[in-house]
């Protein structure tokens, strides 16, 4: 069995409308930790670029090389319209889709050491 590699174009900022970095990659998942993780000099290391707030895959590197080489020519305002369609929040993408997460689910549920009536929420997952 083969399996094909998937590349990806992805947008990082340092906040919302914030300074806007495009890149290509092979490995979307170690390249945003790289950034996470400021493990290369330059610009994004320079402006704190760590949120993840757009991408699109590609099965083939040439196409994903020439959609990067066009949107890096694109106006400020189409690439925020890019990422505003599908993250209108500008939710760093990485920490909800990509990053490894708890076994099960963060969820509220009712607290009965706060009320007798179990109506106090209380929030059970993971501490960021």
């Amino acid at each position: 069995m083969i399996i094909a590699e998937v590349y990806a174009v992805y947008i990082m900022t340092n906040r919302k409308r914030g300074v806007l970095y495009v890149g290509v990659t092979s490995n979307l998942k170690n390249r945003v930790l790289e950034h996470h993780e400021g493990r290369h000099d330059g610009f994004t290391k320079r402006y704190n670029l760590h949120h993840l707030v757009w991408y699109r895959p590609y099965g083939d590197i040439r196409d994903a090389i020439d959609f990067e080489k066009r949107l890096k020519r694109w106006r400020r305002d189409w690439k925020i319209r890019l990422i505003e369609e599908d993250n209108p929040h500008w939710d760093d993408l990485y920490l909800q889709n990509i990053a490894p997460g708890p076994v099960k689910p963060c969820v509220w549920v009712p607290d009965t050491s706060c009320a007798r009536s179990g109506m106090t929420p209380r929030w059970v997952g993971p501490m960021r």
